[in-house]
């Protein structure tokens, strides 16, 4: 008996001692891959600076002027709803159709470092790092570690990718959406229900979180064959755009008010998907040349490759991640005219995974793929930092 009672204990020793070799090899590769991005980061803005100098030929002195050629576009509306909040007159009436959530996290940090502009770039760092992380995890739940690996190198080199570094609330975004995924993967439907409550403050597809994570409620529930009460924490996500509308009523008086002021100001109104998809066909046919191709070849490009990415993953992914591309492709493209999809289709995070599973398996894929997301990447960069329209 003793002897059977050694052997007890040393196996029970060898399970913790794998466990813990086990755990701390995975916080080294996800510092790896922490430390990627921040390279990744690192030189896309350096090649943005390079590429501002020589289109420009203006000097950048200081840390803050080197942030401040990344100030256009959202980025603007997001700075100013940090420093001034909501309107309910004048031009400014029409920011409320930005969601609050990554401004006032910007607000929040501008009292400590004292520069909005650097402040969102902080938020969106930090939540990009976030992102590159919990995806891998995500990712790791169902494939190959390299699979996991491949399918976060992709998000982050994608051709819109940049925006993930700058003060656009894509990174926030996706943090708190993969985070959801992953915590319900885990089965921790509280946080799963907060995180997604937030990913509704942040971006109006955040609700399309809901019918996503209730089909891993029914993977729970057919696996255990038990109801969870838990499961009810979920309806902490529509509780996310219940405060939106509130925010639209408290300063306007309607909550409805950013309806309005899309069809006012941005002239956009949901409408059937060929509505967009024709306005973007005759862009690309009778426009400039430069128009054509940025508003629309590109974006009828990408609508294009959110479809692909939405066919082969009904093929290789789970139906809540399946749920996930086409919801949100379907809300992209149901507009009176398509804008920024190119930019948007970055939210397809499941889509990346299908692009890593297609390049572990195919050499020649990888490469294109690569060397297809790098040269849009530096093309998307350099229009952006000299003040083009870039989605």
């Amino acid at each position: 008996m003793p002897e059977f009672g050694e052997a007890v204990r040393a196996d029970s020793s060898s399970r913790l001692f794998a466990m813990e070799m086990i755990r701390k090899s995975i916080a080294s590769e996800n510092l790896k891959i922490a430390a990627s991005v921040i390279a990744i980061k690192l030189l896309v803005v350096f090649y943005g600076i390079q590429t501002y100098l020589v289109a420009t030929d203006k000097p950048i002195n200081n840390i803050y002027r080197v942030l401040y050629i990344w100030k256009r576009w959202d980025a603007v509306h997001y700075i100013k709803i940090a420093q001034d909040g909501y309107a309910a007159v004048g031009e400014d009436r029409f920011l409320l159709v930005f969601y609050p959530l990554y401004p006032l996290l910007v607000a929040i940090l501008d009292f400590v470092v004292r520069d909005t502009v650097l402040s969102a770039f902080l938020i969106s760092g930090v939540a990009s790092v976030v992102l590159a992380v919990v995806l891998r995890e995500l990712v790791r739940l169902d494939y190959a570690e390299r699979v996991a690996d491949a399918a976060v190198l992709f998000l982050f080199i994608f051709p819109t990718s940049f925006v993930l570094h700058i003060p656009y609330t894509e990174s926030l975004f996706l943090a708190l959406v993969v985070s959801a995924f992953f915590a319900a993967r885990k089965r921790r439907w509280l946080l799963a229900g907060v995180l997604g409550c937030l990913a509704c403050t942040t971006r109006i597809n955040g609700l399309l979180l809901f019918p996503a994570l209730l089909l891993e409620v029914w993977n729970e529930f057919r696996e255990t064959r038990e109801k969870n009460w838990q499961w009810l924490y979920l309806l902490l996500i529509p509780i996310g755009v219940s405060s939106y509308l509130g925010l639209n009523y408290s300063v306007s008086g309607d909550p409805f008010k950013f309806l309005e002021y899309q069809r006012e100001h941005w002239h956009r109104s949901l409408r059937l998907p060929w509505y967009g998809l024709m306005d973007a066909f005759r862009n690309m046919i009778g426009r400039s040349p430069a128009q054509a191709l940025m508003v629309g070849f590109q974006e009828l490009a990408f609508v294009g490759l959110g479809f692909a990415g939405i066919i082969q993953g009904l093929r290789k992914l789970r139906a809540s991640y399946n749920v996930w591309m086409i919801t949100n492709w379907l809300l992209f493209v149901s507009t009176s005219y398509v804008l920024s999809v190119t930019r948007y289709t970055i939210v397809l995070f499941p889509l990346f995974i299908v692009i890593a599973l297609l390049a572990v398996r195919s050499r020649f894929f990888s490469v294109i793929a690569t060397v297809w997301s790098i040269l849009f990447l530096a093309f998307f960069v350099s229009e952006f930092v000299r003040g083009h329209w870039t989605f």
